[in-house]
């Protein structure tokens, strides 16, 4: 490829992001959601060129390319709504180039009426999505760069739609703020003498009475629920690594091999030694046909010859024991390779560690200030760094008894949960925030609780 070529690569590549961005800014400028709808089905072509669009929203057609407004009665929209529900369902959270021959009869009769040869399909949350049809087929950069749109375009969407009970809980607030502050205290203490001030004081000891559900949030993480653990059989050397991270194996398979020179030549000597002793016994016995001395003999001999098999038996299995086996079936969870070439190794050491493919559960640490009563099934949501938008639910199992010191000299206690049936299960390894759900409390007491922990440790009461 010639520097020519590259460079309209990277100005095609540049000029793809600077579009992105474009249609980000407009997402967050709209006004309204039909306008954004709007902009995802007809603007969405300058990222990548389509015949047909159509977003489905919580359940219906919200917009389609090229008209301002959908018809729910006419055939198209009404075939849509059977064909999306659907390949929201096969997607399962993830871009999907549906094919006509994957679907049912009934809706692949009809595809070529409404929609061209090659369709790609981008979820947006639990019960949306963006279906775009053009004849040729869909690339994979292009289909990234879109789910990237799409994602985007979601969370403008959202913070139009949704009015959330801590959105209003926030207005209410700000306007009992505004009321005792000290320009407008005179008249609020002059209001509440009279019987409209008595509604006022009600209606907010009503709404510090309120009772919320309390919450904390902590670290989280995805891990193994039923892990297999490699460890060193013997104290040793590790010599090679046979499998790369994330790789997945049968149970025996080669996973490490620790230096076996050693052994090799130990057990190179005790052959030799058991060589010797049994050629020490052969000539023992036939000396025994004529000399009574050499015949009490015997017995010390094959004594020694037991002692030497055993030793050589030993050897040999430790030198097979050297190369380690998969003790199950699953997928290698291990630091980079290179880091274990050459690094010597105890007895009981852990190398690696074998999670079985969606057998996943959820990890989390709660901070001691944070350390709240839960009982065993509380609600538990997980906001993934890389998914934000996609939590994924689970319930509580346990709180360990005892804080335990984190890698940043922090003490905390461990929070482990298990993945709710239906629920997103990402892969392994994935961080994100947890929220951990506990038992209900007043407005009052849920916004004064850390303000009150905070002072009485600065008293020292």
């Amino acid at each position: 490829m010639h520097d020519n070529d590259l460079a309209v690569g990277d100005a095609a590549a540049l000029g793809r992001l600077a579009t992105l961005h474009m249609l980000g800014r407009r997402a967050r400028e709209a006004a309204t959601p039909a306008e954004l709808d709007f902009i995802l089905a007809n603007e969405s072509f300058q990222l990548a060129p389509y015949r047909q669009a159509a977003l489905w929203w919580e359940g219906g057609v919200a917009a389609l390319s090229g008209l301002s407004q959908t018809d729910p009665n006419t055939p198209f929209v009404q075939w849509l709504a059977r064909l999306c529900p659907v390949l929201h369902d096969q997607a399962g959270g993830h871009p999907l180039l549906p094919r006509p021959a994957d679907l049912l009869a009934e809706l692949a009769a009809e595809w070529d009426d409404w929609l061209p040869a090659h369709a790609l399909w981008l979820p947006m949350g639990p019960a949306s999505g963006l279906l775009l049809a053009r004849d040729d087929t869909w690339q994979d950069a292009e289909a990234a760069l879109l789910g990237e749109w799409a994602a985007t375009w979601h969370h403008a969407r959202l913070a139009l739609t949704r009015d959330t009970l801590g959105a209003r809980l926030t207005r209410t607030l700000r306007q009992n703020a505004q009321a005792f502050a000290p320009a407008r205290l005179p008249a609020t203490l002059a209001a509440l003498r009279t019987r409209q001030g008595l509604r006022y004081v009600l209606a907010l000891t009503a709404v510090l009475l309120f009772p919320i559900r309390l919450s904390v949030l902590a670290p989280g993480e995805l891990v193994p629920a039923h892990p297999s653990v490699v460890r060193a059989p013997m104290d040793g050397v590790v010599d090679q690594v046979l499998v790369t991270p994330n790789q997945k194996v049968k149970a025996g398979t080669a996973l490490f091999s620790l230096d076996k020179a050693g052994l090799e030549a130990r057990l190179a000597v005790a052959t030799q030694t058991l060589a010797t002793a049994q050629a020490e016994y052969r000539q023992q016995a036939q000396q025994a046909l004529f000399d009574t001395k050499s015949k009490s003999r015997l017995a010390t001999v094959q004594g020694s010859i037991g002692e030497k098999e055993a030793e050589v038996a030993y050897l040999r299995q430790q030198t097979e024991r050297a190369t380690l086996t998969a003790p199950a079936d699953g997928i290698v969870l291990m630091d980079a390779p290179s880091e274990w070439i050459g690094r010597p190794v105890v007895t009981g050491e852990r190398l690696a560690t074998l999670a079985t493919e969606g057998d996943e559960e959820l990890e989390a640490w709660l901070a001691l200030g944070d350390a709240i009563d839960l009982e065993p099934g509380a609600p538990v949501r997980l906001y993934l760094n890389t998914s934000p938008l996609d939590p994924v639910d689970a319930r509580l199992r346990y709180v360990a008894h005892e804080a335990q010191q984190r890698p940043d000299g922090s003490f905390a206690y461990r929070l482990r949960a298990d993945l709710a049936d239906g629920s997103p299960r990402p892969r392994i390894g994935l961080k994100g925030t947890v929220k951990v759900s506990g038992g209900y409390t007043p407005l009052a007491w849920w916004l004064l609780r850390r303000p009150l922990a905070a002072a009485r440790q600065f008293v020292g009461l």
